[in-house]
């Protein structure tokens, strides 16, 4: 069973994702270590690809009531 990430910043999220990157290439983890750090990297990943897609469409959102904004005045 997936433990859920708690909601952090896209930031935090990704500096503790690189952080996780750093120890499973460095190999020298026993297995039961990496196999529950790639877990976690597994949702953070997924965290953050989250993140990405609401910030793009909260930005999609804006340009497009600007442009209409634009378009009545």
């Amino acid at each position: 069973m997936m433990k859920e990430v708690k909601e952090q910043s896209y930031e935090a999220s990704m500096e503790r994702l690189e952080e996780i990157v750093a120890r499973l290439e460095d190999g020298s983890l026993p297995l039961e270590d990496a196999l529950r750090l790639f877990e976690e990297g597994t949702r953070l990943a997924a965290s953050c690809n989250e993140l990405l897609t609401r910030a793009e469409a909260r930005v999609t959102e804006l340009t497009q009531s600007e442009s209409a904004e634009e378009t009545i005045c």
